[in-house]
This record gives structure tokens, C-alpha cells and sequence, in this order.
């Protein structure tokens, strides 16, 4: 039998070309492949972002649901009371933060007309040299550009309006993305997983059923987290007499959200309400109240809540915030880190799935091996029933919208 005439160009080649070339084409197809995903998510990010803030909102509300469900609440009434919580404690907190700055309005108008007037003074003295008079000259001038440029104002308050019919309509997608995904997770997913190859279909559900899991518990961390900044701040802020402080321990517990930047901007907040209505000194200490709650944060609750569960290295949240916040400014700050905790989740459990393997078992053994390698931190994870199943495929329980099969 003759044997295939080797080719002397591909013998030319060194082996460790040919692997470093076949690579490198795998690789930019790969990422060919994810500029075009990005590239739809941008062109429908008026439906992605809001169909992704539904998914965070449902992973918050999934373990309620599951927990009255398993104490035998209908599944409607249990969707429709974790559903109306979210709205309750909304609304709550708005109406607290309108009654104390209600409350609170004639001392703010006392102390900053005072405030104005000292710095007005300030401005007046060396080395600045500033006289009532020029600064009247500069809101003329202002009054004037206002005056001038009214037709751009116009402009930005018709896209403003614009926005807002946006914001209205991506409501309205998260609230019915919440409510659809809570009923009916467990045949939505089973739909996703469908689409796949049946070769990899029980690989896919592994992977899901881990991201989910770990989004849940993620969703989880973060809410104990806010809660407890904002409860450190409050407290601090009304130690030290400050005005507003329901309201900034409100942009505390949002902004504690978005890690690392929501608590620095956060902080700043806070800080620069104290230098203008309080001075320099009580802006100093509440600067020393948000960093130690911000110490208490980074080294006693994130330790003690995340355990195994969301395994993300601080420097992979810095790079993946400041990654997110290049890409899509606040809406990616936000999703970044749930995005790359749930997504290193998925790949562990999708390399460490087996054939015949039940997925929930890949999940159970990953968790294992996380406690093996983080011995003697606390599972944030809960109990690890059925309220972290995104709906697998034919696995009965509760599912992530808890929905028994």
C-alpha cells in the first residue's frame, strides 16, 4: 500500500507553529463569535438590560416563593406575595425618605443660606478676591448662555422625555420577565436547553442549574450587605446629627450593589452632605464611619456570607467593574460581577460534568470541593434544596421560579 506523500511545506513548519497557529484561528473565531453577541446586545439593550435586571430580581425572589410553596401556598399566591413584598418595601422606603426631607427642609434652607453666606465671604478675602458684585456679574452671564441655548435645553428635555417613555417600557419588561420566569422557569429553561445538540444537553443543564445557584446566592450576599451598610451609615449620620440620613442610607443600600463603586460613590455622598451642612469636622468622622463599615464590609461579611458560594477573586471584581463600567458605564458596573460569578460558576460545572451524571449531583460535588479548598467558611448558599434548581429538565422539586414539575 503507497503511503500519503508528506507535504515539505506543513514538514517545513515547526509542530509548535502548527498548534500556536490552530489555536489563534480557533481563538478569533471565538472571539469573532462574542463581538457579534455583543454587538446584538447593544443594538436591543432596551430589552436585554431590562430582560436582565427581571432575571436578578426573580433570582432575589425565588427562595421566598420556594419557601411558601413548600408550605403548601399555591403557587399563584406565592408568586403574587413575593411580587408585592418587592413593591411593599419600595414603597416604604420611598415614603420614609420623602416625610424626613419634608422634615427636614427648613433646617437644610437655614444651613445652607449660612453655609452660602460664609463662603461668599471666603470668596471675598485673599487670595481669591471674589466681590458680591462679580459673582452677580457670573449669574448674569449664566442666565444669559441659559437664555441663549434654550432651544438645546428644549432638545434635551423632549430626549428626556423620550427616556422616560423607555425607562416605562423596560418596567414593564422586568415585571412581566419577574413574574413569567417565577411561574414557568423550569419549561423555559427546559426550552433553552432543547435548542442544544442532545449530546450536550445534560452539560448545558449542569452548567445552568450551577450559574443559577450562584446567582441566587450572589443576589442574597449583596442584599445582607446593603442592608448592613446602610444601617452602619444611618447610624452614623444621626450620631452626628446630620440631615437626610434615611435618604443617604437609601443610595447606600443601592449603591452597594454595584461593588467597589457603588460604596465609593456612596461614601462621597455622604461625606459631601456633611461638609455642607455640618463643616469640616463632622465630614472628617463620617468619612471615618464609611470607612470602617466599609472595612467591616470587606473583611468580616463578604468572608463570612460568600463562603464557597460566589468564588471571585477581589482583583477578578476591580478588573470586571472597571471592564463593565468601559463598556456599558453603569449598567455595566452593575452586571459585571454577578455576570462573572455566574458565568465561572457555569464553566466549573460544565468541565466536571459527566454522562449519566444528575446535575444537581455535579453542582452538590462542586460545592463539596469548594469547602474542601475553603475550610472553615460558611456556605451563604442556604440549605441547598430546590430553591437554586433553574428549572433542570425533568427533576422535579421546586425550581428557581419555585414551580414543581
Amino acid at each position: 500500500m503507497l503511503r500519503p506523500q508528506a507535504d515539505p511545506v506543513a514538514e517545513a513548519v515547526p509542530t509548535g507553529m502548527r498548534i500556536a497557529g490552530a489555536f489563534s484561528w480557533r481563538f478569533l473565531v471565538t472571539v469573532a463569535a462574542l463581538a457579534v453577541v455583543v454587538a446584538l446586545v447593544v443594538l436591543l439593550q432596551d430589552i436585554v438590560v431590562p430582560f436582565l435586571v427581571g432575571l436578578l430580581v426573580c433570582a432575589l425572589l425565588a427562595p421566598f416563593s420556594a419557601f411558601l410553596q413548600r408550605h403548601r401556598w399555591p403557587k399563584w399566591l406565592a408568586v403574587l406575595t413575593a411580587c408585592i413584598s418587592v413593591v411593599v418595601v419600595l414603597g416604604i422606603l420611598a415614603l420614609v425618605v420623602t416625610a424626613q426631607i419634608r422634615y427636614d427642609l427648613p433646617t437644610l434652607e437655614r444651613r445652607l443660606t449660612s453655609n452660602v453666606q460664609t463662603f461668599q465671604t471666603l470668596l471675598a478675602t485673599e487670595p481669591f478676591g471674589i466681590t458680591s458684585a462679580q459673582v452677580t456679574k457670573y449669574l448674569a452671564e449664566a442666565t444669559k448662555f441659559l437664555q441663549t441655548h434654550v432651544a438645546s435645553i428644549l432638545s434635551g428635555a423632549a430626549e428626556a422625555g423620550s427616556g422616560l417613555v423607555h425607562a416605562l417600557e423596560g418596567l414593564f419588561i422586568v415585571v412581566f420577565t419577574t413574574i413569567f420566569v417565577l411561574i414557568d422557569g423550569h419549561r423555559i429553561w427546559s426550552w433553552v436547553v432543547r435548542i442544544f445538540p442532545r449530546r450536550s444537553r445534560g452539560r448545558i443543564d449542569a452548567a445552568g442549574q450551577a450559574g443559577w445557584k450562584t446567582l441566587t446566592s450572589f443576589i442574597r450576599v449583596q442584599l445582607v450587605v446593603a442592608v448592613t451598610d446602610a444601617l452602619g451609615i444611618v447610624i452614623g449620620a444621626l450620631a452626628l446629627g446630620l440631615p437626610l440620613a434615611v435618604p443617604i442610607g437609601v443610595i447606600v443600600f443601592f449603591g452597594a450593589f454595584v461593588p467597589v463603586v457603588g460604596a465609593i460613590v456612596a461614601g462621597i455622598v455622604a461625606v459631601l452632605i456633611a461638609l455642607v451642612f455640618n463643616g469640616l469636622v463632622p465630614a472628617l468622622v463620617m468619612l471615618g464611619v464609611v470607612v470602617v463599615v466599609q472595612q467591616l464590609e470587606s473583611h468580616v461579611l463578604h468572608p463570612f456570607l460568600t463562603g464557597s458560594a460566589v468564588r471571585v477573586h477581589p482583583l477578578g471584581v476591580v478588573l470586571g467593574v472597571t471592564a463593565g463600567t468601559t463598556i456599558a458605564g453603569v449598567v455595566g458596573a452593575f452586571f459585571a460581577v454577578p455576570f462573572i460569578a455566574t458565568v465561572n460558576a457555569m464553566v466549573h460545572a460544565a468541565a466536571e460534568w459527566r454522562p449519566g451524571e444528575d446535575p444537581s449531583d455535579t453542582a452538590a460535588a462542586e460545592d463539596s470541593d469548594d469547602r474542601e479548598v475553603d475550610r472553615g467558611e460558611s456556605d451563604p448558599g442556604g440549605d441547598g434544596h430546590g430553591a437554586a434548581d433553574p428549572g433542570g429538565i425533568d427533576h422535579g422539586g421546586v425550581d428557581h421560579g419555585g414551580v414543581q414539575s
